[in-house]
């Protein structure tokens, strides 16, 4: 899942860590839809912009972090424990 995001952003991180250091960049597809100042508001404009289609939300840094699923982080999903995976 988010192959295509992920592979387009390794392949613009050199040029996004000097426009958009530390910033979080939403990614959708092969397309940079915006850089904002905080988590919060990148998975806002991408909840807004894509529902619950999947997007790419990342932290312009050089070292990798953890995953963030937007629809958990925004509580449009709730895991359910009473079902096994």
């Amino acid at each position: 899942m988010l192959e295509k995001e992920r592979q387009f952003y390794a392949e613009n991180l050199a040029e996004w860590l000097t426009r958009y250091p530390s910033k979080y960049v939403v990614v959708k597809g092969e397309e940079l839809i915006g850089s904002f100042d905080t988590i919060e508001d990148a998975l806002s404009e991408g909840a807004k912009r894509f529902s619950l289609e999947p997007f790419l939300v990342r932290r312009v840094q050089e070292t990798k972090e953890d995953i963030s699923i937007p629809a958990l982080t925004l509580g449009i999903l709730r895991a359910n424990t009473s079902h096994p995976v």
